[in-house]
């Protein structure tokens, strides 16, 4: 009897383990399941919205960390510049506003009417989103093509704190390169930004 108890103690402590640790999120070549996400224009967007795009610029991003807003404008400049060429740029919020309420949906609302974003501003409410894909930093981009296949993970260019100082154009460099046909080099990078903030 002492062996069953013990052994049913073992089984909750395992499965109460499994249901705490977050996925490792997507590897490159992974197919991205899609999503159904609330905008700050009050609607809800999907991938499988945008029946001819090419391929999907997928960052988490947020309101108050510091690298995040240092790549707002480079963001909503990569929406305008890639929006005609048939990619469509999403950011999520992947924050929870009761452990950043910085990152709330009501301030969300605000900085993208401050900021002009010509892009969905997700809000990836009960944190669903995120551990799928595997994001860990505010930035972080996911390039997908149009089958939803992952084709870049990790940084948006090399340099946090200038525009005009970047030598490499990771996202862009990736984009370019599944427009050639080839697979874009390097296919991963270190996302550098803020924690996601989660309850513990």
């Amino acid at each position: 009897m002492k062996f069953l108890s013990s052994l049913f103690l073992l089984f909750t402590v395992i499965i109460g383990t499994a249901n705490t640790i977050p996925p490792t999120g997507y590897k490159t070549g992974d197919v991205a399941t899609d999503f159904k996400l609330k905008s700050v224009d009050g609607k809800l967007y999907s991938l499988s919205d945008y029946k001819g795009a090419k391929g999907f610029i997928v960052v988490f991003t947020c309101n108050h960390c510091p690298f995040a807003v240092k790549y707002e404008d480079r963001i909503n400049d990569l929406a305008k510049k890639y929006k005609s060429k048939g990619y469509i740029l999403l950011a999520i919020n992947p924050n929870d506003p009761e452990v950043q309420p910085a990152d709330s949906f009501d301030l969300m609302k605000v900085r993208a009417k401050e900021k002009g974003f010509v892009f969905p501003y997700l809000f990836d409410e009960g944190q669903t989103i995120y551990p799928q894909y595997g994001a860990t930093k505010t930035p972080h981009a996911f390039l997908l093509d149009k089958n939803r296949v992952v084709k870049y993970i990790g940084a948006i260019d090399d340099n946090v704190d200038s525009a005009a100082d970047v030598k490499e154009k990771y996202l862009e460099n990736a984009i370019a390169a599944i427009e050639s046909g080839k697979t874009p080099s390097p296919e991963t990078t270190k996302a550098i930004g803020c924690s996601i903030k989660y309850k513990r």
